[in-house]
């Protein structure tokens, strides 16, 4: 199931090299990055580290999924 959603996600969301990426490098670019989730002001912010190598491409495929309509 986790393999069918990295998958689902890769299609949907990214648009760059990562959309033809690998699955071990899909899972090595999106589930060892150190973020942060930060909860203030009534919401919740995800902090990505700008050193990150996949910082700008992790950060537009989070944009393009909360972009998604919801399911019905």
């Amino acid at each position: 199931m986790g393999c069918d959603l990295l998958a689902w996600f890769r299609l949907l969301c990214y648009k760059a090299e990562l959309a033809i990426a690998e699955p071990a490098t899909l899972r090595y670019a999106l589930l060892h990055t150190s973020a942060r989730l930060v909860r203030g002001q009534r919401r919740r912010t995800v902090k990505i580290p700008r050193t990150w190598p996949w910082a700008d491409q992790l950060q537009r495929a989070l944009s393009s999924v909360l972009a998604l309509p919801v399911p019905i």
